[in-house]
């Protein structure tokens, strides 16, 4: 099979695409043909060896964290699935075996490159959203970079969660935030958030740097903010009266089947702006780290 790999780390370059050997899934596995990854932020911070859980020791790796494609049955049994892949696994190859209880089927409404843009996207926003940010129905959240990967997903998330939603954006990103129901969308090239908005329960941040200091002030006392990109600082978070809670997203079939009922639902749809085939990896990476589309980035095998 062919699959993109890394043996050292640095910039594109270093992706080479490779033959590997099937994979040879145990009893609680299945084998995956895989019809699309798709590639997150994750995918270049490990590239360069930024990204601290995979250190020299680990490579070569198989980057991609998900995946959409068909399950090898018996018979020629082929059934859809989207999974999230355990560390361990790379989503950036023809086959790969994956735990039967991460597998969850492929939403009927979906192609398969809109499913594989799912799965550590939307959990990310939902774990980020729900799990650690506790966010209820009538509770207000300040989401950044709403037009985003998980961005994109946050702000429907909370949205069917009932919660009231404002998000940051470009400007020529705020009409797509809105339509994916934001009840407020600020402008962050001409306005300063923090002037625009105040006394929130949540802030879930997915920018970090100044844009993280900025928000503290956003909150109501007792709030939230959690983030994607590492833990906040729990002293500036005493100082503001509220709490700060890092996190990194885990596989959850559970969970990602409920995305997906929400998916079926039509109360959540999966923005995809481009696509590169797999021999494209470098270029696929370089386009979401360069120029941070809107939406997700997907490969096609």
């Amino acid at each position: 099979m062919k699959a993109v790999r890394i043996h050292s780390f640095g910039g594109p370059e270093v992706l080479q695409m490779e033959d590997l050997a099937v994979p040879s899934p145990t009893s609680a596995e299945c084998l995956v043909k895989v019809g699309a990854a798709s590639v997150n932020p994750v995918d270049y911070k490990i590239r360069q060896g930024k990204f601290p859980k995979i250190t020299q020791r680990d490579l070569p790796i198989i980057l991609g964290r998900d995946v959409c494609g068909t399950v090898q049955g018996a018979g020629g049994d082929e059934r859809p699935v989207m999974a999230l892949l355990p560390w361990g696994a790379g989503g950036y190859t023809e086959f790969v075996a994956l735990p039967k209880d991460l597998c969850v089927p492929q939403p009927r409404n979906l192609s398969s490159v809109e499913a594989a843009a799912v799965p550590l996207a939307a959990m990310t926003a939902w774990q980020g959203l729900f799990d650690h940010g506790h966010l209820e129905k009538g509770q207000r959240v300040l989401i950044h970079a709403g037009s985003g990967g998980v961005g994109h997903f946050a702000v429907q998330l909370a949205a069917t969660r009932g919660a009231t939603v404002i998000s940051t954006a470009s400007k020529d990103n705020v009409d797509f935030v809105q339509g994916l129901g934001a009840d407020a969308v600020i402008d962050y090239t001409s306005q300063r958030f923090e002037d625009e908005v105040s006394d929130v329960d949540m802030v879930f941040d997915l920018v970090g740097g100044e844009t993280r200091e900025r928000s503290w002030k956003t909150l109501r006392r007792g709030g939230i903010l959690v983030s994607t990109l590492g833990q906040p600082s729990e002293q500036e978070a005493a100082q503001h009266g509220v709490r700060a809670k890092g996190y990194m997203t885990e596989p959850n079939g559970a969970q990602l089947a409920q995305i997906a009922r929400l998916i079926e639902e039509d109360r959540v749809r999966s923005v995809v702006t481009k696509t590169f085939k797999l021999a494209q990896a470098a270029a696929a990476q370089s386009c979401l780290e360069q120029e941070h589309p809107r939406g997700k980035v997907v490969l096609e095998t």
